[in-house]
C-alpha cells in the first residue's frame, strides 16, 4: 500500500526505538508523520534487545527513593569517556534525558520504570551508581496492538521459554528455583498457565517485557496518532531544494515516488553493522562479520546523508559496541548469533580462553570490554578462536549460550558442533586444537584460587558490576568457582557489535551538520545513524537505548517548533533528583 498522501509534516526513515521516538513526539505535538520501514516489522533492534534506557538523574529515581545528580553523571562520564569530542552532545543528553522521559510518559504510550540495583559498568569510578539510571519498559499487554500486533518484530526465539513466552528479569531467579522454592514453583506456574491461554489466541505470548515492550510502547503511540507507517520500502534518494532537504524519494513494489515533508526528514535506519564494506572500512581485521544487530541496518542513513554533504563522526575510541557471540543454526536453517551479555560469563565455574588455552580477560567485565579483550589478544589477528570452558555442574546450573539451565541433554548441540564435549580436559583441549598441556594448567591455576572464592589472576568478582552479574546464592565470591565435574565443554565465541558507533554529526537539536558544522536545514538524525556521544565507549546498561530517545524526542520537539531552536529551558548542570 502506497502512502496516503503526497506531502507530509515529517519523513521518519527507520521504525526502531529512535525513529518510533521522533514520529511519535511529532505527531503528538500535531504533525503529520510518516514512517519509511524497509522491513514487515517495526522494532529494529530494540525489539531484540533488554530494553534499558540510561538516563542519569531521572525522575523515577527520585520516586524510588534513589539519589543522582547531572554533577555526578558529568563526573561519571569524565572518568568513562574521557575524550573532549561530543562534550556538547553529552551535556545535551544529560540536560534533555529526563524531560525526554517525562514528557513521553505525559504524551505517549511510554511507560518506564527504575531498575533499583543495576551499576554502571564502572562502578569504581568517580560519580557511578549502584541502580536508578537504568529505566527499563513497564511490562506491556500486546493484545492492545490488535490485528498490527504482528507487525511488531517478535523478540529472539532464544530469548524466550516454550517457543514464544517472554519472562522478566525479575522471573528468572524463580525459573531457576523451581521445585526447589514453593513460592517460586508456583509463580512460574501462574505466567506458564497465562502464556497457555494466551497462545490459543495468538502465535506467540503476548505478555511483552524488555525491549519487545518498549518497541511496542512506541509502536502503539504511533497507531494511537494515526501516524502512518509504509512497510517494506526502500529510500532511494532524499529530495533536495538548494541546499535543504524537502522529502524522500521511495521505491515500494515497482514504483518510485516522491514525498515531501514540510519539516524535515529524520534518519533512523540503525546504523551499518551489516554492511560489508563500511564494516572493512572502520572496523579492526579481528572484528570479523558476526553482528547482534537486525539485518536491515545496512548503512543506508549515512549513505543517504552523503548525498545532502553530510559529515561522518569518526571520533570514536571504537566504532561499535561490543559483545561476545556464539552462533548456531536453527531448526530452520537460519543462522542464529547468541550475544553473551549477562546470562552465563560472569557466573561461577566458567572462564575464556584464548586460541593457545589460556584466560585473557576478566570473564565479569562488561561485554564490551570483554570484546576489547577478544580484540587486543594475539595483536588482533583475524579469526583467532576463543572459548567458554565450563563443567558438567555450570552446564546444568546457569546453561551456556542458548543452552538453558537445567537441559537434560545436550546431544543435539554436540551434534551440531555449537557445543564440544569430552570427559577430560585434555581430550577437550584436542578438539578445540589447544596443546593439552596448556589447558590443564589454565584450568589447574584458576582452580587452585577458585576453591577459596579467589581469581588470583585477574580478580574476577571484585567489582559491585561483576558482583551483580554472578549468582549471589554462591559463597563466598558468586562470580569464581572451580572446573571439576566430568564432562567437560566449551563453546567458541566470537568478537560481534550490539551496533555501530560511527555515524553521522550532529548539533545539539539532532539536525544533521556539514563538514564546516553548519546543519543541514530539514535533515535530523537519531539511534545509531547518529555518531556516539559516548565515542565509542559503554558507560552502563541502555547507553544506547537511553540516547536513542533522548534524541528522537529532541528532533521531534525541534521539528513541531518548526525548526526554530528550542525555548524550553535546558536542566541545570546541579540538578539533583
Amino acid at each position: 500500500m502506497m502512502p496516503a498522501h503526497e506531502t507530509y509534516d515529517v519523513v521518519v526513515i527507520g521504525a526502531g526505538a529512535g525513529g518510533m521516538t521522533a514520529a511519535a513526539v511529532a505527531a503528538a505535538e500535531g504533525l503529520r508523520v510518516l514512517v519509511i520501514e524497509k522491513t514487515a516489522f517495526v522494532g529494529g533492534t530494540t525489539a531484540w534487545s533488554g530494553g534499558m534506557v540510561w538516563i542519569p538523574a531521572n525522575t523515577k529515581m527520585k520516586e524510588a527513593g534513589l539519589s543522582d545528580s547531572i554533577t555526578d553523571a558529568v563526573q561519571y562520564l569524565s572518568g568513562t569517556v574521557p575524550e573532549p569530542a561530543n562534550a556538547g552532545l553529552r551535556a545535551a543528553f544529560l540536560a534533555r534525558g529526563p524531560e525526554a522521559v517525562a514528557w513521553l510518559e505525559a504524551n505517549t504510550e511510554v511507560r518506564l520504570q527504575s531498575v533499583k540495583v543495576y551499576p554502571d559498568y564502572y562502578p569504581e569510578r568517580l560519580g557511578a551508581t549502584s541502580g536508578g539510571r537504568v529505566l527499563e519498559p513497564v511490562a506491556f499487554d500486546g493484545t492492545r496492538l490488535g490485528q498490527a500486533f504482528a507487525r511488531l518484530r517478535p523478540p529472539l526465539p532464544e530469548f524466550t521459554l516454550f517457543g514464544g513466552m517472554m519472562v522478566n528479569r525479575l522471573d528468572i531467579p524463580h525459573l531457576r528455583r523451581v521445585g526447589k522454592s514453593l513460592r517460586s514453583t508456583l509463580r512460574v506456574a501462574r505466567l506458564v498457565f497465562a502464556y497457555a491461554l494466551q497462545r490459543l489466541r495468538s502465535p506467540r505470548g503476548t505478555t511483552l517485557h524488555l525491549g519487545n515492550a518498549l518497541a511496542a510502547q512506541l509502536y502503539a503511540s504511533l497507531l494511537a496518532r494515526q501516524v502512518e507507517i509504509l512497510f517494506s520500502a526502500d529510500v532511494e534518494d532524499l529530495s533536495m531544494q538548494g541546499d535543504r532537504v524537502a522529502g524522500v524519494v521511495i521505491r515500494h513494489g515497482a514504483r518510485d515516488r516522491l514525498i515531501a515533508a514540510r519539516r524535515g526528514v529524520v534518519l533512523a535506519t540503525g546504523g551499518f553493522s551489516h554492511d560489508a564494506s563500511l564494516r572493512k572500512r572502520f572496523f579492526p581485521p579481528a572484528a570479523g562479520f558476526v553482528s547482534a544487530t537486525s539485518t536491515s541496518g545496512t548503512g543506508d542513513g549515512l549513505r543517504l546523508a552523503a548525498t545532502a554533504g553530510a559529515a561522518l563522526n569518526t571520533d570514536a575510541t571504537s566504532p561499535a559496541y561490543w559483545v561476545p557471540a556464539s552462533l548456531f543454526r536453527r531448526a530452520d536453517g537460519s543462522r542464529g548469533v547468541f550475544p553473551h551479555t549477562v546470562t552465563d560469563r560472569a557466573k561461577p565455574g566458567v572462564i575464556a580462553v584464548n586460541a593457545a588455552g589460556r584466560r585473557f580477560v576478566n570473564e565479569a567485565l562488561s561485554y564490551h570490554e570483554f570484546v576489547l579483550a577478544m580484540l587486543r589478544d594475539g595483536n588482533g589477528e583475524p579469526d583467532r578462536p576463543f572459548y567458554l570452558v565450563c563443567d558438567r555442574a555450570f552446564l546444568w546450573a546457569y546453561g551456556l549460550g542458548r543452552i538453558k539451565p537445567f537441559t537434560r541433554s545436550v546431544r543435539r548441540y554436540v551434534a551440531s558442533g555449537e557445543l564440544i564435549e569430552a570427559p577430560d580436559i585434555a581430550q577437550l583441549a584436542a578438539k578445540i586444537a589447544i596443546k593439552p598441556s596448556v589447558l590443564a594448567a589454565t584450568i589447574a591455576g584458576y582452580n587452585e584460587a577458585a576453591k577459596e572464592g579467589r581469581d588470583t589472576e585477574f580478580g574476577r568478582g571484585s567489582t559491585f558490576y561483576q558482583r551483580h552479574l554472578g549468582d549471589a546464592a554462591h559463597k563466598p565470591n558468586p562470580c569464581v568457582a572451580p572446573i571439576l565435574r566430568a564432562p567437560f565443554f566449551a563453546m567458541r565465541i566470537y568478537p560481534a557489535d550490539l551496533g555501530t558507533a560511527i555515524g553521522m554529526k550532529v548539533d545539539a537539536q539532532g539536525r544533521v551538520l556539514r563538514d564546516d558544522a553548519t546543519p543541514i536545514a530539514g535533515l535530523y538524525a537519531c539511534g545509531n545513524d547518529m555518531g556516539s556521544i559516548m565515542n565509542g565507549n559503554y558507560p552502563g546498561p541502555g547507553i544506547t537505548l537511553g540516547p536513542a530517545l533522548t534524541f528522537g524526542y529532541i528532533a521531534g520537539r525541534h521539528l513541531a517548533e518548526g525548526g526554530v531552536m528550542s525555548m524550553l529551558t535546558p536542566v541545570a548542570a546541579t540538578t539533583s533528583v
